[in-house]
């Protein structure tokens, strides 16, 4: 969620995207160098913490109730840390949330460490741990058009979904695989907390960010003009509200039920999940490359559902796979659709929302994107002894792209895409829509003189 920079959008507005040209500004250079690393750590932790999962519990619920752990808290202050990194310093939230995850994550390599870890203390720990990604994904994402100027941003989305690949789903995931295949666990767990403390060093290196000036009320009142904002834009709430019900149909199940399958349908090892993650990782750096020589396409709304709902389409692969390098084909074309969409996203987002509204927006796209994210993990374990892992992967990927696929057409959705003339058209607000409505009323629900004038 960032500015509005229109001119992008125009004739003219891209040559061929270099995406290194952001590194030239020294404070973007340092930061992008710490999350780097750390996102080489998360790579390694999304391996070791499945396979230690399913290591103290072999069974689908097991990854699931972890999932729920994390994600539960990061709905629950998703807000307040988009309100937080508005209000203050960005490198202060960032700081505090990555000390507060580096934590969590050296306290659980601690008790391998020991042989003393339950699955309890995973729950916990992983819970503290989505506390901080809470606070840090709105600052981040809000962080990046204070360090660079407008003309480098299309580069730097690029760059971000060149380099966060290559990091997290490709070295990181490798290596996770290797380190518990080798020393085991433990290592990989204080391995990630080491990249966090790295991170938290770089952030305080940067320079001091300016502060927006619009003044400040109560949080409820900053929370709803985020939402005030998001309810006039079809293109917003829109992929908001596909977002949560095809989340709520294909990422549980996908979370859960692949590495389960790597383990116990291919018999596979850790390596082999490591290699699965990897092939995305390839997939999704290709992608990024081809993005950002082409530039953001004319009719950005329409490549964004396309690519989505291509991606969505991929996980029916999953079930469908019979071997890992299958599945590793399935995790590449995945990657290769779902980077090609976010990269056009980003950029559209950054040039539509107004800085002071940065953080708040940021944190309610994520917020009503995965707010059914609980829902699907539960629901997971349940409907997968039901019908079976692959076909509930098979539902998943089938529905989940159907959904997608219908938003593109939700009426005025495709307004702010250029016209003819290059132009970005204004927006229609539909005036009968169900989410629409849903945000309305939360808006309003927290404004009790609003509700008063509204009565009878």
């Amino acid at each position: 969620m960032q500015h509005s920079y229109e001119t992008l959008d125009r004739p003219g507005g891209y040559g061929r995207l270099n995406l290194l040209a952001p590194l030239r500004h020294r404070d973007f250079r340092v930061l992008w160098a710490g999350m780097t690393i750390s996102l080489v750590g998360d790579g390694v932790f999304l391996v070791a913490l499945a396979w230690q999962v399913y290591t103290l519990w072999n069974a689908p619920e097991a990854l699931a109730i972890v999932g729920l752990a994390m994600t539960v808290p990061m709905i629950a202050f998703l807000l307040p840390g988009g309100v937080l990194g508005d209000r203050l310093d960005r490198r202060v939230v960032m700081f505090a949330a990555d000390v507060l995850r580096a934590i969590a994550i050296a306290t659980i390599a601690a008790l391998l460490f020991a042989r003393a870890l339950h699955m309890w203390e995973v729950v916990v720990l992983t819970a503290l741990y989505g506390t901080g990604t809470a606070f840090f994904t709105p600052a981040f994402e809000a962080v990046v058009p204070d360090l660079l100027p407008a003309d480098d941003l299309p580069a730097a989305n690029s760059m971000d979904q060149f380099v966060r690949p290559i990091a997290l789903r490709l070295i990181g995931p490798a290596l996770g695989g290797w380190i518990i295949a080798s020393v085991g666990s433990s290592f990989a767990f204080a391995f990630d907390a080491a990249t966090f403390g790295f991170s938290t060093l770089t952030v305080v290196s940067i320079a001091s960010l300016p502060r927006p000036t619009t003044e400040h009320l109560s949080l409820i009142d900053d929370v709803r003009s985020g939402l005030q904002f998001i309810r006039h834009r079809v293109w917003i709430w829109g992929t908001l509200a596909s977002a949560a019900v095809a989340y709520l149909l294909f990422l549980g199940p996908t979370e859960v039920l692949l590495p389960y399958l790597v383990k116990d349908g291919l018999h596979g090892s850790a390596s082999t999940l490591g290699l699965v993650f990897a092939s995305g990782g390839v997939g999704a750096i290709g992608s990024a490359i081809v993005m950002g020589q082409r530039g953001q396409p004319n009719r950005p709304i329409t490549v964004i559902y396309v690519t989505w709902t291509a991606a969505t389409l991929a996980i029916a692969g999953y079930g469908l796979a019979t071997a890992s390098w299958q599945l590793m084909l399935t995790c590449l074309a995945f990657n290769v659709f779902e980077t090609a969409g976010t990269i056009v996203w980003a950029t559209l987002k950054q040039r539509n929302v107004p800085a002071h509204l940065l953080s708040r927006v940021s944190s309610l796209d994520w917020l009503i994107s995965i707010a059914l994210l609980p829902v699907s993990l539960a629901l997971t374990a349940p409907v997968a002894g039901y019908l079976g892992a692959r076909l509930t992967l098979i539902l998943a990927g089938t529905l989940g792209a159907a959904v997608t696929l219908g938003a593109l057409f939700l009426p005025g959705m495709r307004d702010l895409q250029a016209d003819d003339t290059g132009q970005p058209r204004e927006e229609s607000a539909p005036e009968v829509v169900v989410t629409r409505l849903v945000l309305d009323a939360v808006s309003i629900s927290s404004d009790p003189a609003e509700m008063r004038r509204r009565q009878p």
